[in-house]
């Protein structure tokens, strides 16, 4: 049987190619990820590693354990101490914080990535052995500034020149004095690291007299654990040391978080079109054995019992799945080392990931060859079952195995449930929050789609039947399409399956994306007065010099800061967001449920609904509140409102908050101007921040336009991702039409004999072809429109005013792709057809 089975192999190679290609495809997309990610992990592991080569242990604090006012700080005194324990060589204090680069261009450096800034410290001599110097010297004063070589390089800056940066708002121009070296994972990752002598980093970064954390390099003959016991001893409870491999394993682990979440993805993507192949797999398995009955009974009569022929079947699927996944193993290699130069050339502007060895794994190569071999096995099991079932008398004197009446009506009962059960899962799912409902939603959508599947056979024939009077004003070509499309529901549907699945998933995708643009859009700007919202580009915190330096602005009428602090209200950790009472009712209109913002200031808060009703708070409750610094309070509830994107939880006046705070930052700054946004306005706010490029000033259009592009450039991922789910779907047409032609051939060349030309040959097929295709599509949208409507209904309960939109246009345009999908993969079957001689092929068996 396994002779039998490679003889059947290669003599049916030329139709095997489309299932082949389809594996290799859908492998190669599996192999080039793991190759790809794998090689960046170990590259970011071992930069990390080498980043970390003079830190043994660090000292940070551990003020998420420790109540408001009470975290002890990092000091020089204590610094000393620690220098005394036994086991250490060196201690240095170090602060770091935010600062953003902008290169001679005047663009940032590094933009999305990690931009730091920190202090060169000098413990002996005039170095810092952590950050070896190539060019210059160490800084000595707050106009003085060094830069790692690589952004150095990026941004064209050489010793010498002023350097642009900024903070925590406005523009600074410190000079370059010196250029180093280092193996920080963050920098190699395409982020960008500037130095400053350390008491200006403890200005800059809102800590003077203090650090961030207290590095510590032991002595020969100690070990990085028995260090940190030994510290442990002389610190307080709220002060915690890590080791230096535990800070390197951290940091490889944020740096890698990008790289997991791709891998994740791209993994999920590929798995959709290897499903997506098995449908192309099966039907090809399918017409392979009803083309090969006689063949099969003969060996049944010989003596071959069901299971030889349903492993002979199985076999033949092995030899193809070893093929196409060592062939597509070999190109997942191949495309793994060709995006590791070109990722980095890219990343030579923004985002470069560390450079190192490829990295191919045995479980890279294991899941890569199981994957396709096992797929492919899979997908054949079922043909190669029923090819055993043929009794052999009745498979003699038959050339095709027609589905019983009864297969179909189990198929068709079948179908019928398991729909129904995934359709009231996902209505059911519906009703929940989002956290509880994903999963189920999921289930119920995995169950539905699968019952759907099973349908399509049945659901095939209305619908092939609808395009009647269409296909009917092609004449006689029209008509003969419709009838093969029709003679065969379960190919037709094991066809047009490929197509739904990847339709489906692009029009669910597409209605909920667009349906939460225009909420996120509504609520981001619903409750906005303000002509302007200043934000870094980064998401960091502004200064208090920000709020000032606008509110001198010409033309400005009113500002008013969005900054977060911890506090403790009524037992329990929570941030608040002050605001300036004075202003803020003409910047922001909460939509109010109880109460107004006409007692809001001084000890009066507005919260909004959520935390009213999970603290069981109204208009008019006291609560006691712990400020950062220790101090406690009164508050009292003057109004409770819808939140939004814009304000949620407790706000609070910054009268009331600021006296309590350290630093007076600010996440977004609210702009009122006299005449409203204009271009002036506009030049005028940026100007007061030194045009700084890491800063936004965002009209509400801006804030809108900023949704839509990030939406469209998702969907366009998306659509990018799915679009090998399309082209495995493309190559089941093209496949499943040349075997049925190959099958039909004698039906072909009487028809040429009688009189239909070449010209009508291949305009049968394209009917056909576009008659299946666009069944396929016309099921996939309905589809998705169900799923995408359930989406929304689920991020409704936690998005108040979730609409759900549906985008004709684009539905209109999925519709239309599906027909070209259809013309399109008709091409080399109604080629083959047109060529067929008529003698010949009436003759063939």
């Amino acid at each position: 049987m396994f002779r039998t089975a490679l003889r059947n192999v290669l003599a049916h190679k030329a139709r095997l190619l489309m299932t082949v290609l389809a594996v290799t495809l859908g492998v190669a997309f599996v192999a080039g990820t793991l190759v790809l990610t794998s090689t960046v992990s170990a590259a970011y592991q071992n930069s990390s590693n080498k980043g970390f080569d003079h830190v043994d242990v660090a000292v940070q604090s551990d003020g998420a354990h420790a109540r408001p006012g009470t975290v002890s700080k990092l000091t020089p005194e204590l610094v000393g101490r620690m220098a005394k324990v036994p086991g250490v060589q060196s201690v240095t204090g170090v602060v770091s914080g935010f600062t953003a680069v902008a290169g001679k261009n005047g663009d940032l450096v590094g933009k999305g990535w990690t931009t730091q800034g920190a202090n060169y410290a000098v413990n002996s001599g005039d170095r810092d052995a952590r950050y070896p110097l190539k060019d210059g010297r160490a800084p000595t004063g707050p106009g003085e500034v060094v830069l790692d070589a690589e952004t150095a390089e990026r941004a064209g800056y050489r010793v010498g020149d002023t350097v642009r940066l900024s903070v925590d708002g406005p523009v600074r121009t410190p000079r370059l004095v010196g250029i180093f070296t280092t193996d920080s994972g963050e920098v190699a990752a395409g982020g960008t690291l500037a130095l400053f002598d350390t008491r200006t980093a403890q200005q800059l970064f809102g800590r003077p007299g203090e650090f961030s954390e207290i590095d510590v390099k032991a002595a020969p003959g100690t070990s990085q654990t028995e260090l940190a016991a030994a510290l442990d001893k002389v610190l307080p409870e709220d002060l915690r040391s890590i080791t230096g491999q535990e800070l390197a394993d951290s940091q490889a682990l944020r740096a890698e978080s990008s790289v997991t979440s791709l891998r994740t993805t791209l993994l999920v993507f590929a798995g959709v079109a290897l499903f997506v192949g098995i449908f192309l797999i099966a039907n090809t398995f399918t017409m392979l054995v009803a083309q090969r009955t006689r063949e099969l009974a003969l060996l049944r009569a010989v003596g071959a019992t069901r299971r030889q022929v349903t492993r002979s079947v199985l076999i033949e699927a092995f030899l193809v799945g070893l093929v196409a996944s060592v062939a597509g193993l070999t190109a997942g290699i191949g495309i793994g080392a060709a995006l590791r130069p070109l990722t980095s050339s890219f990343g030579k502007g923004s985002h470069a990931w560390p450079d190192g060895p490829l990295a191919v794994t045995p479980a890279t190569v294991i899941t890569s060859l199981a994957l396709g071999i096992g797929i492919t096995m899979l997908a054949a099991w079922l043909p190669g079952r029923r090819a055993a079932k043929i009794p052999p008398v009745a498979a003699m004197g038959s050339v095709h195995a027609v589905a019983t009446p009864r297969s179909l009506v189990v198929r068709n009962a079948l179908g019928a449930l398991i729909t129904a059960a995934g359709a009231v899962t996902v209505l059911g799912a519906t009703g929940m929050k989002p956290d509880e409902g994903q999963m189920v939603m999921a289930l119920g959508g995995a169950i539905l789609m699968t019952g759907v599947l099973v349908l399509t056979p049945l659901l095939s024939r209305p619908f092939i039947a609808a395009t009647a009077p269409v296909l009917r004003s092609f004449g006689v070509c029209g008509k003969l399409a419709r009838e093969n499309a029709l003679r065969n529901p379960r190919r037709t549907a094991a066809t047009a399956s490929a197509l739904t699945i990847g339709l489906t998933l692009i029009t669910s995708l597409t209605v909920v994306a667009v349906s939460g643009q225009r909420s996120i859009d509504q609520r981001a700007t619903a409750a906005l007065s303000a002509d302007y919202v200043v934000r870094m580009a980064t998401y960091d915190p502004l200064s208090g010099t920000v709020e000032k330096r606008l509110a001198k602005v010409d033309g400005v009428s009113a500002v008013s800061p969005l900054r977060e602090a911890p506090v403790r209200i009524a037992g329990q950790e929570t941030f608040v967001t002050g605001v300036n009472a004075a202003t803020v009712h003409r910047l922001v209109r909460p939509d109010f449920t109880e109460g107004s913002l006409a007692r809001f200031g001084g000890r009066g808060i507005i919260v909004s609904t959520e935390t009213a009703q999970m603290r069981g708070w109204h208009t008019g409750t006291t609560v006691p509140v712990t400020y950062p610094d220790g101090k406690q309070g009164r508050l009292t509830v003057s109004g409770i409102y819808q939140g939004n994107d814009l304000l949620s939880g407790v706000i609070t006046d910054i009268r009331t908050l600021d006296p309590h705070l350290q630093t007076a930052s600010a996440w977004k700054i609210l702009v009122k101007t006299e005449g409203g946004p204009s271009d002036t306005a506009r030049r005028g706010i940026a100007k007061a921040l030194g045009d700084n490029p890491a800063v936004l000033v965002q009209s509400r259009q801006d804030v809108s336009d900023s949704i839509a592009r990030g939406m469209t450039m998702m969907l366009n991922v998306l659509y990018g991702l799915l679009a090998m789910a399309v082209i495995v779907a493309v190559l089941g047409v093209i496949n499943t039409l040349a075997m049925s032609v190959v099958e039909r051939a004698p039906e072909i060349g009487m028809l040429r004999a009688i009189g239909l030309d070449r010209h009508g040959a291949r305009r049968m097929v394209r009917l056909e072809s576009l008659a299946i295709s666009l069944f396929g599509g016309v099921l996939g949208i309905g589809l998705g429109i169900f799923f995408g409507w359930a989406g929304s209904r689920l991020l409704a309960s936690d998005m108040p005013g979730f609409e759900l939109v549906l985008p004709w246009g684009r539905l209109a345009l999925f519709l239309a792709l599906a027909g070209l999908v259809g013309v399109l993969a008709a091409f080399w079957p109604a080629r083959r057809a047109a060529r067929l001689d008529p003698l010949s092929a009436i003759k063939a068996e």
